[in-house]
This record gives structure tokens, C-alpha cells and sequence, in this order.
């Protein structure tokens, strides 16, 4: 028999070898955060960053081997790492292959609560000319099929989408005949305040399996604050028709948001208690967008984006602790930001999407048939600032809508791999482009990112995240679970 060859023969074969694309930023005075190209995080001293980029490695440091698998170095006698690299980058961006799956149908603009956040601008429940037409959503029916996604999802929002039910009920058995010849799955998801729920829709919402999305924003007196009505019961038809929905149409029909305003920045505990005791599956930490009614009434401006942090740290901190206990309770926004960083899947949170979301990862259909590419576009044009008006459904196909110049000069400008200051940056394979939002606050598509507040909780949310991953194993057990 021959003999076993030499301890030496199964040594890495030493060869040249070569930097490939790394980011880093500065965590502490002697700690680094480097990252590759496709969102791979390392922490580092300042001498192994040196040693890393001097390409001072060899075999069994520990260096050489991290540096090899989190893709910070290649040889040059082979491609491997570039194709892997090549690979990945192409998994992350195959949200490109089909197009457009959500598309928001605004029935009405009337609304029956009075929120001083709203950004939608809602008007009165009696101004019924702010409804959409039959007409208008039969020609919006026709271009939300004629996206490439297979699976195409249709929102319907408002104002309160139920002041227009009767729209709602054509529109769903409307395109589901329409979708059949095209081989179209469709799902439809209904974001109600929940006021209006009646049996006569929650009956139509079992035969179509329709899904419904509220708006909770915490205890009593916190949610009818943020959200007020006529008689003060916003926060009891909020959580009565969780109720009902769960008892007719099963737990996993309905799905809540809560949005942080002032009010809410010392009550996390609270706001993470009622979802819990509403058997809710999970919270969303949302801040206030720059929009609608937030802005007219200031709300927008009454914190920043570090006291949000705060709010979001010392929430992620009490939810994480309600796992330990046994109870599956995700917080949105963090499974997302993890599962970006942990994996090469595509993310159909559009935020978190470069390029971005708007146009290609949904369309939002006006109550009057103007299209805008989201919904926070929609949102800017009731301000009287319509940059992001692509057409109307009478005038124009999907084809013209997406490939409009005003559509086509936005998603250029949110290319965060090319950007500056993004291109440079360690966070920008797990962030995002939002131009909408950029517009909104900078007049500028891509922004000022060092004045930029979306950029600061991106920044603050993903190091907060690596650290948990990197130095708290109990705590990076949950949220590898929930990114999964």
C-alpha cells in the first residue's frame, strides 16, 4: 500500500496574492469595522488592518484565513474570489428580474381619524371626489398585470381604503379574472385603521383570502393620542377588529406598525407590551417619515434621528430579553437589516434595496390615476412637490411608467455601488437608497449623507447589529433565528 504523503503536502500553497474591493470605518481607537463588496463584516486592530492591506499574511496566522473567508483577498494565480464575489452580487440584485410586485391602489383619501403624523394628508370622510373611480382602477388593473413579477401583491391604501369598500370588492374579483389567463398569483393586503371593519368584510376577506394591515402605536392613551377620532375610541376598533380578524379569518391575517413620535420615545417597553399582549407575532420600531401632516404640524421635527436610535436600542434590548423567555417576538426591522447581512437572499423591503425600490419594486396608483414610484412619492405630491409623478393610468402602460426619464433618472441616482461617499463605505451592501426621502430633506436625490438622517440609522442600527452578532452569542442566536 502506498504511504500517506507528507504533513507539508496538505499546507496552503503559497502564491501572490492580491486585495480585492474592502471598506472599513473606525468603531473604537484601536477597532475597525472592515467589509467586502457583497456586505461580509470583520472587526480588526489597527495593526491587522495594516497587516491586511500591506497584504502581510501567510498561512496559520489567523489573519490570512479570515481574510480569505470573509473575501478581503484573493490570489493571483486564480479568480475564485472574484467569480464568488461576481456570484453573490448577482443573487443580491435578482429583485431586478421581477419587476414591480407591489402595487398600492389609493381608493380614497377620506379618512375618519384625524392623526397629527399622517403623512398621506388625508381629507374628511364627506369629500367623496377624493374617492378613486371604477374606471381609473380598471386602467390601473391593466398595468399592475403587465409587471414581469409573477406573484404581483395589491395594497389598498388611503386615507382609510374602507370608506371605499365597494371599489375594494371590484377591484379584487376584477383582477383575479383579469390575472387568470396570465398565469398572475395575487395576493391583496388591506392597510385599515380598522374603524370601519364590518362582518359583510370580513366575509368577502375569507372567500378571497385577503390580508389586513393596521396601525397600532401602543397602550391606550399613547395610541389614541397619536391617532385621534371622534369619540376617542381609536385604540378600541383598533384592537377589537385585531380581535375579529384573528377569530374569522385566522392569526396570521392581520399585521400591525406602529410609528414613533415624541410621545412614544420613553414608552418602548409599553408600546413592545401591547403587541405582545394583543398576540401580535412581532414589531416594527418606525420613525416618523418627513411627509403629509408630519411636517405641517412639526411632529417630524420633534426628535432626531439619535433619540430615535435610543428609542430603537433600548427596545431591540426588551424584546430580545422576551425571547430568552421562550416567546418567538421578532422586531421587524432587525431580522431584515440581519438577514441583508448574513445572507446573499434579495430583500423585498424596497428601503433596503440598491437601486431602489421606487418604480421597480412597486408602483402606487393615485385616487385620480396619477402613478407615482412609491408611496412616499404620493406623499411628497400632496405637499405640492410632484418630482416623483411618473404618469397617469389613463395616458400611459407600465412600460412608459418604468421607463419614464423621471423614473430612470432616480433609480441612476440611487445606485449606492457608485455614489459617493456610499461606494466607500462599509455599511452600503446592508443599507439602502431612499431618493424620496433624500429629496424630501436635502432637495438632493442622492444626499448629503453626513447630514443625512436615514444614513445616520442605518449606520447606528447596522453596528448595533454586529456587535450583537460579533460579542453577545445568546443574543446572536435570536436574531439568526429571526433572520431566518
Amino acid at each position: 500500500m502506498a504511504g500517506f504523503a507528507a504533513a507539508d503536502s496538505f499546507s496552503p500553497v503559497k502564491s501572490d496574492l492580491q486585495l480585492l474591493p474592502i471598506r472599513f470605518e473606525r468603531l473604537g481607537a484601536d477597532r475597525f469595522l472592515v467589509g467586502n463588496m457583497v456586505g461580509d463584516m470583520a472587526e480588526m486592530t489597527a495593526a491587522e488592518l495594516d497587516r491586511l492591506c500591506a497584504l502581510d499574511l501567510a498561512p496559520g496566522d489567523g489573519l490570512y484565513e479570515r481574510a480569505f473567508e470573509n473575501l478581503f483577498v484573493g490570489s493571483t494565480e486564480q479568480r475564485a474570489q472574484q467569480q464568488l464575489l461576481a456570484l453573490r452580487l448577482r443573487s443580491r440584485l435578482s429583485f431586478l428580474r421581477a419587476a414591480t410586485p407591489l402595487h398600492l391602489f389609493v381608493v380614497t383619501l377620506r379618512c375618519e381619524h384625524s392623526c397629527p403624523y399622517c403623512q398621506v394628508s388625508r381629507q374628511s370622510k364627506d369629500r367623496v371626489r377624493y374617492d378613486m373611480d371604477q374606471a381609473t382602477a380598471s386602467k390601473a388593473i391593466d398595468i399592475a398585470l403587465s409587471a414581469p413579477a409573477p406573484l404581483i401583491k395589491i395594497e389598498f391604501q388611503g386615507g382609510e381604503p374602507l370608506l371605499n369598500f365597494e371599489l375594494i370588492r371590484w377591484i379584487v374579483v376584477t383582477a383575479k379574472q383579469r390575472a387568470a389567463p396570465l398565469s398572475k398569483r395575487l395576493q391583496f393586503v388591506v392597510a385599515t385603521n380598522l374603524a370601519l371593519l364590518s362582518d359583510e368584510v370580513l366575509d368577502f376577506s375569507a372567500e378571497h383570502d385577503i390580508l389586513f394591515s393596521t396601525s397600532l402605536d401602543g397602550p391606550r392613551d399613547l395610541h389614541n393620542k397619536n391617532r385621534p377620532r371622534r369619540g376617542d375610541n381609536s385604540y378600541e376598533l383598533a384592537i377589537a377588529g385585531i380581535a375579529r380578524i384573528k377569530d374569522r379569518l385566522g392569526p396570521d391575517k392581520v399585521g400591525a406598525l406602529m410609528t414613533t413620535t415624541e410621545a412614544s420615545l420613553d414608552r418602548v417597553e409599553a408600546i413592545v407590551d401591547e403587541y405582545l399582549k394583543q398576540g401580535l407575532d412581532g414589531i416594527f420600531l418606525r420613525p416618523l417619515s418627513p411627509y403629509g401632516f408630519a411636517m405641517k404640524t412639526k411632529q417630524f421635527q420633534k426628535y432626531r434621528g439619535t433619540d430615535w436610535l435610543q428609542f430603537w436600542k433600548r427596545g431591540l434590548r426588551y424584546i430580545l430579553d422576551v425571547n430568552k423567555s421562550g416567546r418567538r417576538f421578532p422586531e421587524f426591522y432587525s431580522s431584515l437589516i440581519v438577514r441583508r447581512m448574513l445572507s446573499d437572499e434579495p430583500i423585498g423591503y424596497v428601503d433596503l434595496r440598491s437601486p431602489a425600490g421606487i418604480g421597480l419594486g412597486a408602483l402606487v396608483y393615485n385616487y385620480d390615476g396619477t402613478v407615482f414610484a412609491s408611496d412616499e412619492a404620493r406623499m411628497l405630491a400632496e405637499m405640492g412637490d410632484r418630482s416623483f409623478e411618473l404618469g397617469t393610468v389613463h395616458e400611459h402602460s407600465y412600460r412608459e411608467l418604468v421607463l419614464s426619464d423621471t423614473l430612470v433618472s432616480a433609480v441612476a441616482n440611487s445606485l449606492t455601488q457608485t455614489a459617493p461617499q456610499c461606494s466607500t463605505c462599509v455599511f452600503e451592501p446592508n443599507c439602502g437608497a431612499d431618493p424620496v426621502y433624500h429629496h424630501a430633506t436635502q432637495q438632493d436625490l442622492l444626499g448629503i449623507k453626513p447630514l443625512s438622517e436615514f444614513c445616520q440609522r442605518q449606520k447606528g442600527v447596522i453596528t448595533h447589529l454586529f456587535e450583537l452578532l460579533e460579542h453577545s452569542p445568546e443574543d446572536a442566536a435570536i436574531l439568526r433565528r429571526w433572520a431566518s
